[in-house]
């Protein structure tokens, strides 16, 4: 029986979310499945990618192959490049501690660059929040500034008035 490793569609339309499963290559897509070994939600930022990793590389030294997603998942997790160490290990060209040693250190690099893109996402969002608010302000100072000229008594206007009338009102004694 060939096994695949491939994900199980969920969520409603638009708003895919994904099942990491083991099943037989000529089950349905979203049908029968062998063993659940995680989920995959691409609807966040960074994607969430929660996998038994055990089980999964159990999996695939077993001889289950995955699909190209999940190859792209299960590398991005870390499966493969276990498992790429451990055939290391059995051909006696690193002993265990240095493959573990290594896989450790590649482990760390990537939460690293994990979290550097976290927190660069957050800051974005902070930059854009604060320009948000600075139009915001801008643009509600520029609206009380009209409504304050519009509600102002016309005083300019009253003074000149005045001023015209006893202008003409020499001119009409002059006639007189």
């Amino acid at each position: 029986m060939a096994t695949k490793i491939r994900l199980q569609r969920h969520g409603k339309k638009g708003k895919p979310f994904y099942y990491v499963v083991v099943a037989d290559s000529r089950a349905p897509r979203d049908g029968r499945f062998i063993e659940r070994l995680g989920s995959y939600n691409p609807n966040t930022n960074p994607a969430t990618i929660d996998i038994n990793f055990e089980k999964t590389l159990d999996w695939v030294n077993k001889g289950a192959q995955p699909t190209d997603t999940c190859r792209a998942i299960l590398s991005y997790k870390g499966v493969l490049y276990k498992k790429h160490l451990q055939g290391g290990v059995k051909k006696g060209a690193l002993t265990a501690e240095q493959a573990e040693e290594k896989f450790q250190a590649w482990v760390d690099q990537k939460d690293s660059n994990i979290q550097g893109k976290k927190d660069s996402l957050v800051a974005t969002k902070a930059e854009v929040r604060k320009a948000a608010l600075a139009a915001e302000s801008k643009k509600k100072s520029e609206i009380a500034a009209a409504v304050a000229a519009k509600n102002t008594p016309p005083a300019v206007e009253e003074e000149e008035a005045p001023a015209e009338t006893s202008e003409e009102a020499p001119a009409t004694e002059s006639a007189e």
